[in-house]
């Protein structure tokens, strides 16, 4: 960007898309009560929490099964560590001052991911406290709100659950199914995070003993499909993450009972085609991530219905064409990302319609044109793409059928990134400038 503008100088090179992907999130994905519970009681006495062996009596009104290991509360007055500047811990940092949001950096693609910092947070919690670590239990955390557990291998996971747990995590071990009745006596679960397992199938009746569930996890699992029926009971569920599974397609009813879901996260599967009437039945639904398939076209009317989307992610894929009628019905849309696609066409009046568009990214594509008027159509400059845009890595041809792209590049230059890298592959007089110098020259 623009020598004067807020975003200058925020990264230098552009990473390739196995190492980061651009664009932190601006918004915060929803918090949630447990996540605030535990921060908000760390300082809190309990005598519960002052045991340090697992408690299998009725101490403090209620058990904890074995395998369970409660930890003692933090010192008076001592806070958690605070979350670094740019990242989300249910407050309201901005975090458009970064711009790369690693792939890899937690399961689930959560900002952070709740169930890790539940587990290291509670650790950090336990070594202060001179807790010695007992390889064989998870960790447990009471508060005002309910119980929180997370469990990691080498622990057991544990048969019976408090009836008052509201979070539980089990990552990272190697079975292929859940344990029976895992979720058995927990009707008060919020938050379930089953992420870096092996799960191959899922029982349709799993949520039938969670209504309440709100937060889904189930990242690098091994699903090649969701068993209809899963949600049926899941109205109040809210973030449903399936990243980096093995999912190669989808029921039209697979997300039907979900009318409160915001958040969707289907990036890095296999997903070839998409029916239409997905989404028919997710009136709710604000943020949708399908970056890193194997999608070669969106059906018309995929995006049709009672939706307001705020953020897309179609990047990493296959698309060829960009159709008029795709992104019309979402007037809300406000952080479009498409690069690393094959896309070589984009109608003229794609972005028609996007009156709230502060974001978009067409990078690493095989665009050498774009229609004229495509930019007009965005509205007035001083109230779109005031995030920026990106236009690099792209094959542009600099001739006079950009006319009217260089016109709104000289006015719009400040909001453009990566402007070394985006440059013209033709003709020959223009070759290897960069698209801004030659809009500046004319």
């Amino acid at each position: 960007m623009g020598a004067h503008s807020p975003k200058a100088g925020i990264r230098k090179e552009k990473p390739g898309r196995s190492r980061a992907k651009k664009w932190a999130d601006p918004a915060p994905l929803l918090s949630t009560p447990c996540q605030e519970g535990i921060l908000q009681s760390l300082p809190l006495p309990s005598p519960c929490l002052a045991q340090v062996q697992p408690l299998t009596g009725t101490e403090c009104g209620q058990g904890f099964p074995p395998g369970l290991v409660p930890l003692p509360p933090a010192q008076a007055g001592r806070r958690p560590p605070r979350q670094a500047k740019g990242t989300w811990m249910g407050g309201k940092e901005a975090t458009m001052s970064s711009w790369s949001r690693e792939r890899n950096q937690s399961p689930g693609g959560l900002n952070p991911h709740l169930s890790r910092t539940m587990f290291l947070l509670l650790l950090s919690v336990a070594s202060a406290q001179g807790v010695p670590p007992d390889p064989t239990a998870c960790l447990v955390f009471q508060s005002v709100n309910g119980t929180s557990i997370a469990c990691k291998p080498p622990a057991e996971v544990p048969r019976r659950l408090p009836a008052d747990t509201i979070h539980l995590a089990v990552e990272f071990f190697n079975f292929t199914r859940l344990p029976a009745g895992l979720l058995r006596g927990a009707p008060r679960l919020q938050e379930l995070h089953l992420s870096s397992n092996r799960l191959h199938n899922l029982s349709a009746e799993l949520l039938q003993p969670v209504p309440g569930l709100k937060v889904l996890d189930l990242t690098r699992n091994a699903l090649s499909r969701l068993p209809p029926g899963l949600f049926r009971a899941s109205a109040a569920l809210h973030t449903l993450v399936l990243k980096e599974n093995q999912l190669r397609a989808l029921d039209a009813s697979g997300l039907h009972g979900l009318t409160a879901l915001r958040h969707l996260d289907l990036s890095g599967n296999q997903l070839r085609t998409l029916p239409a009437g997905l989404l028919a039945n997710v009136p709710n639904l604000r943020v949708l991530d399908l970056s890193d398939n194997q999608l070669e076209a969106l059906p018309s009317g995929f995006l049709r219905g009672p939706l307001c989307l705020e953020r897309l992610h179609l990047e990493g894929n296959r698309l060829r064409a960009l159709a008029e009628d795709l992104l019309a019905p979402q007037a809300d849309l406000r952080y479009l990302f498409l690069s690393d696609n094959k896309l070589a066409k984009v109608a003229p009046d794609a972005f028609r319609g996007l009156r709230r568009l502060d974001m978009l990214d067409l990078s690493n594509n095989s665009l050498t044109s774009v229609p004229k008027g495509l930019w007009a159509s965005l509205g007035r400059p001083t109230q779109n793409l005031q995030y920026g845009f990106d236009l690099s890595r792209n094959p542009w041809v600099c001739d006079g059928h950009l006319h009217d792209l260089f016109r709104w590049l000289v006015d719009n230059k400040e909001k453009m990134f990566f402007q070394n890298d985006t440059r013209c592959a033709g003709p020959e007089a223009f070759k290897g400038q960069t698209l801004l110098e030659v809009a500046e020259s004319r």
